[in-house]
């Protein structure tokens, strides 16, 4: 009986924040499969653990164990090979777009800034994705990370920053 309470408790509370955390596993691990079994691991872990959550907040929490089972991941496989995935929606044609050429330019601006959030380092990478596609808090990033507000505003300011560059010397035609 306990166990099913603790079970219902954990799926209330982790279960809704289930494709946060493979969204951040992508973009941190850049391999569909791997951030799948990230994702995996850390729900396992988070599992294993919940009865340490302090119930305040569920998602910052899980996103903690997820960024910290991707860095492990990275850590041992040092030497990744980098992977094109093929991505359906960005590769197949929309029947709804008003012209080629509009959403040719659309999906070349959606290539040019994955691309260059792909080249921001992960500590400035992982709050880009926890803010921007996310939605996070500065708040619930600092929990995430684990390290101060501050620093968490500090990195957003220097990874737009570089994503500026990056896009603006893309528009240039100066690939990066």
């Amino acid at each position: 009986m306990a166990d099913t309470i603790a079970f219902a408790r954990f799926e209330q509370a982790v279960m809704p924040h289930l494709h946060a955390a493979y969204n951040l596993a992508r973009w941190l691990l850049r391999d569909h499969h791997d951030a799948e079994d990230a994702v995996q691991d850390a729900y396992l872990r988070a599992f294993r653990f919940f009865d340490s959550f302090d119930g305040v907040d569920a998602r910052a929490w899980l996103l903690a164990i997820v960024r910290n089972r991707c860095r492990s991941v990275l850590g041992q496989s040092s030497r990744r090979a980098e992977v094109t995935e093929f991505d359906e929606k960005m590769h197949t044609a929309d029947d709804s777009a008003p012209d080629p050429e509009s959403g040719a330019l659309r999906n070349a601006e959606i290539v040019s800034l994955r691309t260059c959030i792909d080249y921001l380092p992960a500590e400035y990478r992982e709050v880009v994705v926890l803010r921007e596609l996310e939605q996070m808090s500065y708040k619930e990033i600092s929990v995430a990370v684990a390290v101060p507000v501050g620093t968490v505003m500090s990195r957003l300011a220097r990874a737009r920053i570089r994503l500026k560059d990056c896009i603006t010397a893309r528009v240039r035609g100066v690939a990066r």
